[in-house]
């Protein structure tokens, strides 16, 4: 007797008719609501995205200040020309 090979597909875990992989993606296309991610996928993605919003912040907190425009005091002392 021969063992079945572990797996983390859910194609394993659904119960359909013929088994087939056209029959299973028929079936999850049909059922959307009975298909998730599992907890390990979902907690693994969860925590990547927690590092990369770290990761971000750090870089825009080390980036240095760069002054693009100038100080709008000096602006708002000059008049405007379209009021007359």
């Amino acid at each position: 007797m021969t063992r079945r090979k572990k797996t983390r597909s859910l194609a394993d875990k659904v119960n359909i008719r013929t088994g087939r992989r056209k029959d299973y993606r028929q079936w999850r296309q049909d059922n959307p609501g009975e298909v998730t991610s599992s907890r390990r996928f979902s907690e693994k993605k969860r925590q990547q995205r927690k590092t990369q919003a770290a990761r971000r912040l750090e870089r825009q907190q080390a980036a240095p200040n760069i002054a693009i425009h100038k100080d709008s005091s000096t602006d708002s002392e000059t008049p405007s020309g379209g009021q007359d």
